[in-house]
C-alpha cells in the first residue's frame, strides 16, 4: 500500500493517474483538512472533496473543484434573500455537505464519515483527513489581517500579500494529532508521497498535525518521495509560488524540496527545472527529471508511474 498526502486539484488530478497504475485498494490518500469551512451551518471539505469527485471522474475540470454538470439553485435563492455566498457550491455539492453534517451531528467522527461517503459512492481508493481534530489554516495578511485561507483563496482571488501562515485548532486545546489510522498508513505503508500539492496551506498543515512529519522522518520501511507543484518558477494551480515570494523564499522547485529536506528521500521534478537538479541533490535528496505537467488522464498516469519506478529504487 502506498501513502499519498494531498491538497485539492493538483494532487487529485496525481491520485487519479495512481488508480491507473496501482489497484486503487492499494492507494491512501492522508488528505488535507485545514481547507474545511463551516458555512451555513454545513462542514465543507473541500480538498477532500475535489479527491473524491476527481477519483470518481466526475469532478468539473474547467472550474477544478465541484461537481460536472451541477445546478445552483439553492445558491440562487441565497442570493435572493440577500446572503452573500462568496463561497460556491452547486446542489449535488450542497447535498453531500449535507449528508456530512449531518453525520457528524449524529456522532460520527469525520473520518467515519469520509469512509462512509467514499464506500457510498464507489469510490475504491481510501481516503482518510489527516486528523479529526478541527484545524483551520489561517493567513496573515501584510496589513495585519488574520483570515481563513478560503476567504483569502475563494473571496478575496489571493489579492492580499501573505507575511505569515498558521494553523489553529479552535476550541481545542491542544494541537491537531493524526488518527490511528494515519498513523498506521504511514507507518506500514510501501512509501509515502506527497502529491504536487502547496506546501504551505495543503501539505504544511498536514505536516503541522502531530505526529506526521515525525512519522515521515522516522520512516525506514519505505522511501519519502514528494512532486514539486513548481514548475520554472510558476505554480500549475494556485498561489504557491506568490506565497513562496512573499514569505520571502525563490518561488522554485529546489525551494519546495527545502520545505521537505528533513524527511524527504526523492524528489520529482519537472523537466524545465533541470539546472535545480545539483542543488536538489546537494541537500541529500535523490532527484528524477520528468514531465509533471498534467495535461490529461495519461500525462497523470505517466507522472505516476514514473514516480512509483523512481520511488521503488530509491
Amino acid at each position: 500500500m502506498w501513502c499519498v498526502l494531498s491538497g485539492g486539484v493538483g494532487g487529485a488530478r496525481f491520485i487519479d493517474g495512481l488508480t491507473s497504475v496501482l489497484p486503487p485498494d492499494e492507494i491512501t490518500v492522508i488528505g488535507n483538512t485545514g481547507d474545511d469551512i463551516e458555512f451555513f451551518g454545513l462542514h465543507i471539505c473541500p480538498d477532500i472533496d475535489i479527491v473524491l469527485y476527481t477519483i470518481l471522474g466526475v469532478v468539473d475540470e474547467e472550474k477544478g473543484w465541484g461537481l460536472k454538470g451541477d445546478t445552483f439553485k439553492a445558491e440562487s435563492m441565497l442570493k435572493a434573500l440577500g446572503e452573500d455566498q462568496w463561497f460556491h457550491l452547486g446542489d449535488g455539492d450542497l447535498a453531500l455537505s449535507l449528508y456530512r453534517t449531518f453525520r457528524l451531528g449524529q456522532g460520527l467522527s469525520l473520518t467515519e464519515v469520509t469512509r462512509e461517503i467514499a464506500s457510498r459512492l464507489g469510490a475504491g481508493v481510501k481516503i482518510l483527513p489527516a486528523t479529526d481534530h478541527r484545524i483551520e489554516t489561517r493567513v496573515i495578511t501584510a496589513s495585519g489581517e488574520d483570515i481563513h485561507f478560503e476567504e483569502y483563496f475563494v473571496k478575496r482571488q489571493c489579492r492580499d500579500t501573505v507575511k505569515a501562515i498558521r494553523f489553529d485548532t479552535p476550541g481545542c486545546a491542544v494541537r491537531a494529532t493524526a488518527t490511528g489510522e494515519v498513523v498506521e498508513a504511514i507507518r506500514s505503508s510501501e512509501g509515502v508521497i506527497l502529491a504536487p500539492s502547496n506546501p504551505f496551506v495543503s501539505i504544511g498543515c498536514i505536516l503541522a498535525v502531530e505526529p506526521i512529519r515525525d512519522l515521515l522522518r522516522r520512516k525506514d520501511n519505505g522511501p519519502v518521495v514528494a512532486i514539486s507543484p513548481i514548475v520554472g518558477g510558476e505554480a500549475i494551480k494556485g498561489p504557491a509560488a506568490r506565497m513562496l515570494a512573499e514569505l520571502g523564499m525563490e518561488p522554485s522547485a529546489l525551494a519546495v524540496a527545502q520545505l521537505y529536506e528533513d524527511f524527504l528521500d526523492g524528489f520529482v521534478m519537472d523537466l524545465k527545472d533541470e539546472t535545480l537538479k545539483e542543488p536538489v541533490e546537494r541537500l541529500g535528496i535523490r532527484c528524477l527529471l520528468t514531465d509533471t505537467i498534467m495535461r490529461s488522464r495519461d500525462a497523470r498516469a505517466a507522472l505516476a508511474r514514473a514516480t512509483l519506478e523512481f520511488a521503488r529504487c530509491l
